[in-house]
């Protein structure tokens, strides 16, 4: 990797429920499965992104099997595509075959160390660092010896998987890549090496990254009102998060909501503290689009006060603006995620009845 690129350590306080979530250092928050979870009848919009796709005899030949274990083991447990991890390890050492200065001990001479290359700014100022503690980078311990050890595979590519996670990936891939290192070119070398990885010879996405799946979600939804929430919703992936945001250009985890719902003449609470207690409570399994799922997350909530929140978009999906550090708006899985608190239906508040009540009358 080139260029000095430094993280810092984020705490995202939302006062009043704006979207309270703590981040204790980026890479280490980047620990949720993206698993299939289908519903709705969307079979075609299925998500197997992160799956374990075949690999190819290239792969088989070519990475070598501790490697390769390494790759698809940590690019599962992130939830980015093994064969693009896989082959930013083969375009930076050669899965770590590389004798070039910095790959087994010190740094090349642009700062790069270890079998990811990863400037030791980057990794967390250290070459070694014990875990837990406080630091700014993607170091991990990947095979839970208590150090992130940069010159260590199972610790770098889990770092790695990290890196392209917070930057993109799996959904734009090509910009997780530019920022790994910031040359085209080297997007394009690596893109054609996971291509060469996978069996199909492609490098999938998810396909909630694409609109083609908005369609069947907006016809799949129970209501029209629900039809035109999740139609706003779903127009604003890959717009940024911010804190206190209502649109148009960025939003935080309540104000993409609060302005889906305002888009078809509905009023709900703003934030996301006033959200919780303003729906019907939902028992698990019976969430619809429209509804909100609500997480655990920050310090000061707790299960009666939540302070993150998503919108089911089909069973198991959701639509959320999660952090400033998880990179743009998207549909991900709730299915695995930690922290649930609960599922509300906003559309049976009593408030909100009288609102649909005035519109059909008017």
């Amino acid at each position: 990797m080139t260029g000095n690129r430094k993280l810092y350590l984020a705490l995202v306080l939302a006062v009043g429920g704006l979207c309270l979530l703590t981040l204790v250092m980026a890479p280490l928050m980047l620990v949720s499965v993206f698993p299939s979870f289908t519903g709705g009848g969307l079979p075609d919009c299925e998500d197997t992104v992160t799956r374990a796709g075949g690999q190819s005899e290239t792969a088989v030949s070519d990475i070598p099997a501790d490697y390769l274990k390494l790759y698809r083991k940590n690019a599962e447990k992130v939830g980015v595509q093994w064969n693009v991890l896989a082959g930013v390890g083969k375009r930076e050492t050669d899965h770590g075959r590389s004798n070039l200065p910095g790959v087994h001990s010190g740094t090349n001479e642009a700062g790069a160390a270890g079998p990811m290359q990863f400037l030791i700014s980057t990794w967390g100022g250290k070459a070694r660092i014990k875990i837990p503690s406080e630091f700014n980078g993607y170091a991990s311990d990947g095979d839970g010896d208590g150090w992130a050890d940069v010159y260590n595979p199972a610790d770098a590519i889990l770092g790695a998987a990290k890196m392209l996670k917070h930057n993109g990936a799996p959904e734009d891939v090509r910009r997780s890549l530019f920022v790994y290192n910031r040359a085209w070119w080297y997007v394009d070398q690596v893109m054609e090496i996971a291509k060469k990885y996978a069996k199909d010879g492609e490098v999938s996405v998810p396909p909630e990254a694409e609109d083609t799946c908005d369609g069947p979600l907006v016809a799949a939804a129970p209501t029209e009102t629900v039809a035109g929430i999740l139609e706003y919703a779903l127009a604003q992936r890959g717009k940024p998060y911010l804190w206190g945001g209502t649109g148009p250009d960025a939003f935080d985890c309540s104000g993409i909501i609060y302005m889906a719902y305002r888009s078809v003449g509905l009023t709900i609470p703003r934030t996301t503290f006033g959200q919780w207690p303003f729906g019907v409570k939902i028992a698990p399994g019976d969430e619809q689009a429209g509804d909100l799922v609500f997480f655990n997350a920050g310090p000061g909530t707790t299960v009666d006060r939540p302070g993150h929140v998503g919108m089911v978009v089909s069973p198991g999906k959701m639509v959320e603006a999660r952090c400033s550090l998880c990179g743009p708006i998207k549909v991900t899985s709730y299915k695995e995620r930690t922290g649930i608190v609960g599922f509300t239906r906003p559309l049976r508040n009593p408030d909100v009845l009288a609102q649909l009540k005035l519109k059909e009358q008017g």
